[in-house]
């Protein structure tokens, strides 16, 4: 049987709703920016407003906030796309916010600077009074993402109330906000794993280098497969070798795991979707704090 004839094709309606979103963004905000972080999703929201813009330029900066535990493909990856997009980059450094005493570093075998990008990123959409930041979050990856509406409206301290969600009806998007608010928006949010790694395929895009198969050093803990870095606080018993993994989702080097796998098309990441019995961030250690990590993060002012 061949590929095209087991793996669906992209609805095209998806990325329709998410080009109308872009373009509703540009025209009610004055500063808007692309969260971007390397990763799938982000990719596929600068592949998006591309189109959405088409023949001029991205009009808004991709901003990156750098942890510093960032796996070494994804940075090159985002420097390559910015080279070949000509988008405006802005990263601001996690390790700047520790170094200025506004965050305090982790410790602990499950130390990450997750949580730390709050204040960072925080911190950027003051100094370059951002009004709307665009994020490649979607609903089916986790319950309290489920909860957020395409335009989701942060108060002045940056943080967000499940309580005062604003209607969507007929997709009519309300950009207003108060002074000091700020707007989150999700265009790819109605979209699934499956959804994103389908329009990669039919888009013949670019991604980072280890959402394929590659030998690394890894690690077991709690039964699962870590990438094993000098930023990963290990015990005596953890001791590295060698597996051939890929990454089914990117963070930080410390908060993900690696999946067993030969898949070194799309193809055969599509088929691992397909047949997966574990959720596409049941891979990433800082959804498991609590049962409510991310909501409090959004709370928070977390993506």
């Amino acid at each position: 049987m061949s590929a095209n004839s087991i793996i669906p094709a992209f609805p095209r309606m998806l990325e329709d709703e998410s080009i109308y979103i872009m373009r509703e963004v540009a025209a009610q905000f004055e500063r808007p920016a692309l969260l971007f972080s390397g990763g799938k999703d982000s990719i596929t929201l600068v592949r998006l407003a591309q189109k959405a813009f088409w023949p001029g330029k991205i009009p808004f900066p991709l901003l990156h906030v750098d942890t510093g535990h960032n796996f070494p493909e994804t940075i090159e990856f985002r420097d390559w796309l910015v080279r070949e997009t000509g988008a405006e980059l802005i990263v601001r450094y996690v390790q700047d916010s520790i170094d200025a005493g506004k965050v305090k570093e982790e410790t602990g075998k499950y130390a990450s600077r997750n949580v730390l990008q709050t204040v960072t990123l925080l911190d950027a959409i003051e100094e370059f009074k951002f009004d709307a930041c665009i994020g490649g979050a979607r609903r089916d990856e986790e319950k309290a993402r489920a909860k957020e509406r395409i335009f989701s409206v942060r108060d002045d301290f940056g943080q967000w109330d499940p309580k005062k969600q604003r209607p969507e009806l007929f997709e009519m998007l309300n950009g207003k906000i108060n002074i000091g608010e700020n707007v989150r928006v999700f265009p790819i949010s109605n979209w699934t794993e499956l959804d994103v790694w389908t329009y990669i395929k039919e888009e013949n895009m670019a991604i980072p280098s280890i959402y394929y198969t590659h030998k690394r050093q890894v690690i077991e803990r709690d039964g699962m497969i870590w990438p094993y870095s000098d930023f990963l606080n290990t015990s005596e018993d953890e001791v590295p070798f060698e597996e051939i993994v890929r990454f089914r989702t990117v963070g930080d080097m410390t908060c993900t795991a690696a999946v067993a796998s030969t898949a070194n098309e799309i193809d055969d990441i599509i088929r691992e979707i397909l047949s997966a019995k574990i959720s596409e961030r049941g891979a990433r250690m800082d959804d498991k704090r609590s049962e409510a990590a991310m909501e409090q993060r959004k709370k928070e002012g977390y993506f």
